[in-house]
């Protein structure tokens, strides 16, 4: 899907992630520390990057990075899958360690949803995360999402098996908390 508008916010500018912000993400993708709860291995190089993120926009993912609002260097991404047809989404989202505890994830994120709620009209938005990442759950959980069930065993990853956590969020919830 290549619909991906440009979102502006108070502090940032969401535009296209495209395969070129790999020199911008590289350093936030290979290091383990940001990679723990990913579910997949720290990338070796700047090329494997480049590839990685070319295949972001594909079967039915929208992605945005984010930027500054006065420089367009990404800092990470959101990113968007179409998963049935009623309006569901599942949101999911990368920030490189530089960016951390600044409060543009959550603002990133919000943008976001205000796209798909309020001008898509999405009906319901998902978030899947790793119960031991508690940045993540806490970012879930401010934006308003609500755990709602917990999957054994779901991934294989860098660090072994893990259980998912899935978080979500009703566009009367969201649309609610804003009024």
């Amino acid at each position: 899907m290549n619909d991906t508008p440009v979102i502006e916010t108070a502090r940032l500018r969401l535009r296209r992630l495209v395969a070129d912000d790999a020199e911008a993400l590289y350093p936030g993708l290979s290091d383990p520390e940001t990679m723990t709860w990913w579910s997949r291995a720290p990338l070796e190089s700047p090329e494997s990057t480049r590839d990685y993120l070319a295949t972001r926009q594909k079967d039915g993912w929208r992605a945005w990075a984010i930027t500054r609002n006065d420089d367009d260097h990404a800092l990470g991404w959101v990113s968007v899958g179409e998963k049935r047809q009623g309006g569901v989404s599942e949101i999911g989202y990368f920030l490189i360690r530089a960016a951390w505890g600044s409060g543009r994830a959550r603002e990133a994120v919000a943008g976001v949803l205000d796209q798909l709620f309020r001008v898509e009209e999405k009906r319901r938005v998902f978030a899947d995360t790793d119960p031991d990442n508690a940045a993540s759950r806490g970012l879930l959980e401010r934006l308003g999402f609500t755990p709602e069930g917990n999957l054994r065993g779901e991934w294989e990853t860098h660090i072994g098996v893990r259980d998912s956590v899935i978080y979500g969020l009703l566009r009367e919830e969201w649309l609610g908390e804003r009024a």
